[in-house]
């Protein structure tokens, strides 16, 4: 075997490891802990937050009154267009293992070309099926007499915070530490 089929076998392997991190990383939970704090009463806080959820398409699961405890369900669906691009990227992926396979070993002709239609779909269906999954939203009062300032405790997936952060931010007098919104990622 020439080194150089070996380290475009080795080359190619490595970006197979790598697409494989890419769709666990592009379907990881992103839960996240953050506190609001408001000038408004807890309760038009809380049923403007509710609203607002419910027009996002979240359901109201229920509660815990002692705890002050609101929880919502959500559905998250999987990005069509990043499941076309990791059936893309792993179809030509797979073309170009398929590729090396065939100068390491001529014998055996065309077929591992037959691995780029099997390692499209194959990106594809993984990556929609770890993506899609059911999602909770919980907030917790954490201010419970009439203060001047309420505080919240929201416990959801990184995105729906920053939505919430932003657009309820200046309707609802709603803020927080700003972590969310000056992150690079």
């Amino acid at each position: 075997m020439q080194s150089f089929f070996s380290s475009t076998l080795l080359l190619t392997l490595l970006l197979a490891i790598g697409l494989g991190f890419f769709l666990r990383a592009a379907s990881k939970d992103r839960t996240t802990v953050l506190d609001f704090s408001s000038s408004l009463p807890p309760v038009d806080l809380l049923n403007g937050i509710s609203h607002w959820l419910e027009d996002r398409g979240w359901t109201r699961k229920g509660g815990d009154a002692d705890r002050q405890l609101l929880v919502f369900n959500g559905n998250v669906s999987s990005s069509k267009w990043l499941e076309l691009l990791l059936i893309l990227l792993g179809g030509i992926g797979s073309g170009c293992l398929g590729l090396v396979i065939i100068q390491l070993y001529p014998a055996l002709h065309w077929w591992p070309l037959l691995l780029s239609i099997i390692g499209g779909p194959l990106s594809g269906f993984l990556y929609r099926k770890r993506a899609a999954r059911q999602e909770n939203l919980e907030i917790r009062l954490l201010t419970s007499d009439e203060n001047l300032v309420s505080v919240l405790r929201v416990r959801a997936h990184r995105d729906e915070l920053i939505a919430m952060e932003t657009d309820l931010g200046e309707k609802l007098n709603l803020a927080s530490d700003g972590s969310l919104l000056s992150s690079p990622i």
